[in-house]
């Protein structure tokens, strides 16, 4: 999942899964994390606005009559995010893995308190454009039940220098193109300035322990053969 960001040639890659909070732990996570596939996504590496633009011009395409006639009103909001920080395999205060969990809220005016939903997920690297890196799975939230808390796991593959990034999410309701609630950096500073980098930058050093046998009081091995032959040769000698 190797796509341009800009007019340079760099590149960005990673590799994300998402679930409901409820339905794994951490240890759960990282495991389906490592051993699974990387997902193509034509948003990974473009800009917001670049994506905001993709998406309207699906607007473009939909019966607004058809929609409007079906469609309950609702208002969504997301009510809290927060960031976890778990890999840095040099130990140089960068992180290739971490989280992003969030808890969207949904209200109705027609008794009707859950939607399926989905989201967009950038990070700004010291305040710069935001670059999308993940599009959720559709899930379903139901009114401001907590339980409904939604997680995003994450390694950053290659692209990402050593640097302090925001993250943003938008929310979605699925069917429909315009963003139903925004949370960033901006509401909270658990998703500001995250030390970051991706994993060519944080090599997995192997600590190399070499270790000698000793025996007797103190002495070697080699002490103990070195003696051996010495008395070997004086017994050849007389």
């Amino acid at each position: 999942m190797t796509l341009p960001v800009n007019a340079a040639s760099q590149t960005l890659e990673s590799k994300s899964i998402s679930a409901a909070k409820v339905t794994w732990d951490a240890s759960t996570a990282l495991r389906q994390l490592k051993d699974g596939d990387k997902l193509e996504n034509q948003l990974v590496g473009l800009s917001r606005d670049q994506v905001l633009k993709r998406k309207s011009a699906k607007k473009q395409m939909i019966n607004n009559s058809q929609k409007s006639a079906s469609r309950i009103y609702q208002s969504f909001s997301i009510y809290q995010g927060y960031a976890q920080l778990i890999e840095d395999y040099d130990q140089d205060g960068f992180f290739q893995t971490f989280s992003v969990t969030f808890d969207a809220d949904v209200y109705s005016y027609d008794h009707i308190n859950s939607a399926k939903v989905y989201a967009e997920l950038y990070l700004s690297k010291n305040g710069g454009d935001w670059i999308h890196y993940y599009t959720t799975e559709d899930f379903v939230i139901i009114g401001e039940d907590d339980n409904d808390e939604y997680e995003v796991y994450t390694t950053l593959n290659q692209g990402y220098i050593p640097e302090y990034y925001d993250v943003l999410i938008d929310l979605y309701e699925v069917g429909y193109p315009d963003i139903v609630a925004t949370y960033s950096a901006n509401d909270t500073n658990d998703l500001y300035a995250l030390p970051l980098e991706s994993t060519d930058y944080d090599p997995d050093y192997a600590d190399v322990v070499y270790e000698s046998e000793s025996h007797g009081h103190g002495g070697s091995i080699y002490a103990l053969l070195a003696l051996l032959v010495t008395i070997s040769l004086i017994k050849i000698r007389r």
